[in-house]
């Protein structure tokens, strides 16, 4: 990556229900990494509503063939999973599984891409044990999770009935999450500078 190629960061999540609580924490972490000086793409809610990951066909949706060249094209990525009996949603799990589609690249799976996790679940128990599950999955990608991941209990009253952010703990995780992300992402292209190489190409990068 050229020194002038913005470093992309893709948020991942919500549920089928357009602007649900998580897809708002998504959005609030994705604003930090855009003032980190990160550049955002989301893909959210009912556009990751996606075929059932089939490993015998070759030929993809298009849905699903946008969402893995935005995984394609991303340096980071932000996942926030609604907790969904203890674990995250069909829905999240489903579209990461199309991540397998990449396994061949000069870059498989998320190798080496900073990625904050975020849990969104009514209760504390849901809460934990969905963020666990999102770390676990990051980790079988070879992605790196965010040292801090946020855990959002929507059964405390952290939005308000117009949906704003009320809970200042809350929003503090937010965004460290993408603060972390986007210092990640940007420390490893000065890294690959310092070195006098660029990113690993992409099949589908683009400018």
């Amino acid at each position: 990556m050229g020194a002038g190629q913005p470093v992309r960061v893709l948020g991942i999540g919500g549920s089928t229900r357009p602007d649900s609580t998580s897809e708002r924490a998504l959005r609030i972490a994705m604003a930090a990494a855009e003032e980190a000086g990160l550049t955002t793409e989301f893909i959210t809610g009912r556009a990751l509503i996606l075929p059932i990951y089939d490993t015998e066909v070759n030929v993809r949706s298009g849905e699903a063939a946008a969402f893995v060249a935005a995984v394609r094209r991303a340096d980071a990525l932000i996942v926030a999973s609604p907790g969904y009996h203890g674990t995250l949603s069909g829905l999240m799990k489903n579209a990461l599984d199309y991540v397998e589609d990449t396994r061949l690249d000069p870059r498989p799976y998320l190798d080496g891409l900073p990625v904050g996790c975020i849990a969104v679940a009514h209760g504390w128990q849901a809460t934990v044990s969905t963020l666990t599950s999102v770390r676990t999955v990051v980790h079988a990608l070879r992605g790196w999770p965010s040292p801090l991941g946020a855990t959002v209990n929507a059964a405390a009253g952290v939005f308000d009935k117009t949906g704003e952010l009320i809970d200042d703990t809350v929003r503090f995780q937010l965004e460290t999450v993408g603060v972390q992300v986007a210092e990640f992402a940007l420390a490893r292209r000065l890294a690959a500078q310092a070195r006098g190489e660029s990113f690993r190409e992409r099949p589908d990068r683009a400018s």
